[in-house]
């Protein structure tokens, strides 16, 4: 089959095949963009947080009655939860990784206002703490039970001695040596307050998953409160479920003046936190799917309308001896030339669209495979669109060359 005299006719009648053509363009530059968006956010939801979430949940105790010995009551508590059946540990602390609420710090490693700072998350915890969050201690040591005190607003002495960090936060402050070498290093809060490194964890995520520095954390060996307590339970596996109501049972009788609330499991606490990015996930795959529907019924509406309006001149080529499967092969080649102009400046706005996006937005620049694997998607779908009219055309009677109009 000639090309050459294809596309003359294509040039004959270009109007509405530049218009398919700049259809498939902007279908194949927003549906790149798109997946790209999707295979970002994905990649973001599914970054482990270095607790065992699987066995986590969380409840908060508030307390109302104004004769209430909060710290007394806080001992209790922990010690009533820790020797329940199926559960593996407990702790109080402010917050947790990826729950959209909690305390930021900046870590130096010199003293001084003027020195560069690093940003990290705060989890106070006890000695219970690495425990309970599940996370991977790979170098240095747990709290001891003497260095853990309860937050002084009226001492001059803010913040505990030592420190448990992860290790992308040890390397952010360190960055000239291994994570492990940064057990036994002095940082500074407060800009003067030092503070030493005394165990570093593989991966423990902040509290905010939109921050870009998520993975610097730290644990600091404090309690803090007043009237309200968050505790964070870790249960034996396969037991989260089934103790959460008896938890909450246990300690709304063991003291009627305050309320037990907000129980939530880490994969609820993981789902609330990325369902902006779930539900754009969902609305970029509606979105491709109803451009590349729109995209093939316009190719379906093009070859109908070129086979209705060609059908005795196909009729002609057919009394001409012209055969089924090269009726077919036309319209199937026509429609793949339209697709290539169409994917190739589509393949130049989808590189447009992503630089502006990159630069705009933040985000990561396109995969190497992300233009070509579209480009192969959308002849295929130019086919599979154009091989029913293309069908119908090659099943015209020779007879119809005899006909008049």
């Amino acid at each position: 089959m000639e090309i050459g005299p294809i596309w003359r006719t294509m040039l004959r009648n270009k109007s509405s095949y530049v218009l398919i053509a700049l259809q498939i363009a902007v279908t194949m530059a927003l549906m790149v963009n798109a997946i790209a968006i999707i295979q970002e956010r994905t990649r973001l939801m599914g970054r482990p947080t270095g607790i065992d979430e699987d066995n986590i949940f969380t409840f908060n105790s508030t307390g109302f009655d104004p004769n209430m010995d909060f710290q007394a009551l806080v001992a209790e508590d922990l010690d009533a939860i820790r020797n329940h059946p199926g559960i593996d540990n407990a702790v109080m602390t402010n917050s947790l990784p990826i729950r959209n609420g909690g305390w930021g710090q900046q870590f130096q490693t010199e003293p001084g206002t003027d020195v560069e700072s690093v940003g990290t998350g705060i989890y106070f915890v006890d000695e219970h703490g690495v425990d309970t969050f599940g996370v991977d201690l790979i170098a240095g040591r747990n709290f001891t039970s003497t260095e853990i005190n309860w937050f002084d607003p009226e001492s001059d002495d803010m913040w505990p001695s030592v420190v448990i960090v992860s290790a992308a936060l040890a390397e952010s402050l360190f960055p000239d040596i291994s994570y492990d070498e940064a057990v036994g290093k002095t940082a500074y809060v407060n800009s003067v307050e030092p503070i030493t490194i005394v165990g570093i964890v593989k991966t423990l995520q902040a509290s905010w998953p939109s921050w870009e520095h998520i993975e610097n954390a730290s644990l600091v060996p404090q309690k803090r409160g007043a009237t309200s307590a968050r505790y964070v339970v870790r249960t034996e596996a396969g037991y989260r479920d089934e103790v959460i109501p008896q938890i909450e049972k246990m300690l709304a009788e063991s003291y009627k003046g305050r309320i037990i609330r907000n129980s939530k499991t880490m994969t609820e606490v993981r789902n609330d936190a990325y369902a902006s990015d779930s539900a754009m996930i969902k609305l970029l795959f509606f979105v491709v799917s109803v451009l590349i529907a729109i995209t093939s019924l316009g190719i379906v509406g093009l070859a109908s309308f070129s086979v209705t309006r060609r059908t005795k001149q196909i009729g002609t080529r057919r009394a001409l001896g012209a055969t089924r499967p090269a009726i077919l092969r036309y319209f199937l080649l026509e429609n793949f030339l339209i697709s290539s102009v169409g994917v190739a400046t589509g393949a130049i706005l989808a590189v447009g669209l992503n630089m502006w996006m990159v630069q705009t937005f933040n985000l990561t620049p396109l995969a190497w495979y992300m233009i070509p694997s579209a480009m192969l998607v959308l002849w295929l779908v130019g086919q599979l669109a154009v091989y029913g009219p293309a069908r119908r055309a090659s099943f015209v009677s020779p007879a119809i060359a005899t006909r008049t109009v």
